[in-house]
């Protein structure tokens, strides 16, 4: 602890005597500008600081109390082993006691105390993070926004000038930094791009509202505020101190994540994550507003870090290296804001081919959006994904509707600067070539990646597959082989041979520029 004065409260929760349960070692205080957080090994003691900033405020005890119990409530939906209880805190003469008698003077979050290295902040800076963890959050954060409430008034947040009022606040709050952690050009052209978003995609907006697509989301969803303790993938300390903050679209949470792991120059790993989602949620739409919020998410981080500027007791070594974080930053979200070549890629093969694994590959390779026949056919079937799809889904109608929305998929997103790659068999001459007419028609490049593999390597993959949504079994593959077309001399143009028994790496390093 620190020579900094405390409330004689904070002096006497200091002591390991305080707490009813036994504390080994020393309590350790931990302070924010809004709370005081005591350490006791195995729970942890939240207490919110008396201040009001305006977007924030803890000025009255029955403001703290309802704030506490904002946040239990709140964070019991990602992380209810975390968050235990409320107690009121209470003063008896000069002694103050947890939950006992006298008058109630303060509150406090009960919380049980966790290892700081099962952050994923933590995991990251040792190494450990990897892919898998981020499809497992991917899953998490799918299933949290599913639970997440959502009623009229949440949706409101939606409207367009309620989003853009928190981005004019952005801009305007860091104008003084211009020349000292972003170039005038910077600041002019993210804000030029908002500002074109809000003013020509209303519409846009709308639409994630009557989708239900606005709702009582996380907020602050960074690799600071997620946990992998006891093999579980805990989401916590989400903002509830300010409603904005919280009633957002679904992909401001999504873009919080992938930004942090883009800042840490790790776009392979946001991109997992991002495809889970997306494949769990069927939210492929949701990309429409993803540069949008990534930009803001990223311009937010610089200005909170720009604030250090100006604070007269933050050391001139670390306001110079906070400059420069910033920068990162407010680079960062500029970069998000720029228009992008959009293109598509077509894997094509029968089932076993390995080309969801190919279209993996590409995927982290070019920060893809890998969009799988299997989930756009069971999310149109209204089925869960891990579900076994009956002969229903894979009737010629459905197949039909299934190739049309990966179409329109396709087309969407490969027109505002995407990669998509389409997963799917494509094995016959009328299933690709809507995709390469209309690819051309909007000037979208494209290539076919077309998956072999010997046979009986087909068949051993097929009935080697566990934990995953396709259902293809090896017994459907004579058909396929009976019915597959060979590519037309227009089509071989734009097919590149993938060998999936060979390394990917040399065989594709020209289709995406690897």
């Amino acid at each position: 602890m620190s020579d900094v004065s405390v409330p004689a409260l904070i002096e006497q929760m200091l002591q390991p005597g305080f707490y009813p349960h036994e504390v080994k070692g020393k309590v350790e205080l931990i302070q924010t500008h809004i709370s005081y957080v005591l350490l006791t090994e195995d729970f942890a003691y939240k207490l919110k600081k008396p201040v009001n900033f305006g977007f924030l405020d803890f000025s009255s005890l029955d403001k703290r109390k309802h704030f506490c119990e904002e946040e239990l409530r709140l964070n019991q939906r990602g992380a209810g082993e975390l968050y235990l209880e409320v107690l009121p805190l209470t003063q008896d003469g000069d002694k103050y006691y947890l939950d006992g008698a006298g008058d109630t003077v303060e509150y406090v979050l009960k919380m049980r105390q966790f290892p700081q290295e099962t952050l994923l902040s933590e995991m990251f800076e040792k190494g450990t993070l990897n892919e898998s963890h981020l499809e497992d959050l991917g899953r998490v954060v799918a299933k949290y926004h599913e639970k997440a409430g959502i009623d009229d008034y949440i949706k409101s947040f939606g409207k367009v000038e309620k989003v853009r009022a928190a981005f004019d606040e952005n801009y305007e709050q860091t104008t003084g930094y211009i020349g000292r952690a972003q170039t005038q050009s910077q600041y002019d052209e993210t804000k030029s791009y908002t500002d074109s978003f809000f003013a020509e995609l209303p519409q846009l907006f709308e639409s994630r509202i009557a989708k239900n697509y606005i709702r009582e989301c996380h907020g602050d969803l960074h690799l600071r505020n997620i946990a992998l303790w006891q093999e579980k993938m805990l989401v916590f300390d989400c903002i509830e101190f300010n409603e904005p903050f919280r009633f957002v679209d679904v992909m401001y949470d999504v873009a919080f994540t992938v930004m942090d792991l883009e800042a840490r120059q790790r776009k392979d790993l946001g991109n997992a994550f991002l495809n889970i989602y997306l494949e769990e949620t069927g939210d492929w739409e949701g990309l429409q507003v993803l540069p949008l919020y990534l930009s803001r998410q990223a311009y937010v981080r610089a200005k909170v870090t720009s604030f250090l500027l100006d604070d007269p007791g933050v050391p001139a070594g670390v306001k110079e290296e906070s400059a420069k974080t910033a920068g990162g930053y407010y680079k960062q979200a500029w970069d998000y804001t720029k228009p992008r070549q959009g293109q598509l890629i077509l894997m094509s093969g029968l089932s076993g081919s390995g080309k969801s694994s190919a279209a993996r590959y590409l995927a982290r390779k070019s920060a893809g959006i890998h969009i799988r026949s299997d989930a756009v056919r069971k999310h149109l079937a209204g089925i869960p994904l891990m579900e076994r799809g009956t002969d229903e889904i894979y009737t010629p109608e459905m197949t039909e509707k299934t190739y049309a929305r990966l179409l329109d998929l396709g087309i969407l997103l490969a027109s505002q600067g995407f990669t998509v790659i389409l997963d799917a068999k494509y094995d016959k001459v009328q299933l690709r070539s809507p995709v390469i007419s209309q690819a051309e028609k909007h000037q979208i490049p494209l290539t076919i990646i077309s998956c072999t593999a010997p046979l009986e390597v087909l068949k051993e993959r097929l009935l080697n597959r566990t934990g995953d949504i396709a259902d293809a079994t090896a017994d459907l593959l004579t058909s396929q082989v009976e019915q597959a077309e060979t590519f037309t001399p227009d089509e071989q143009q734009k097919v590149k041979i993938l060998d999936t028994t060979l390394p990917y790496d040399a065989q594709l390093k020209d289709v995406i520029g690897l």
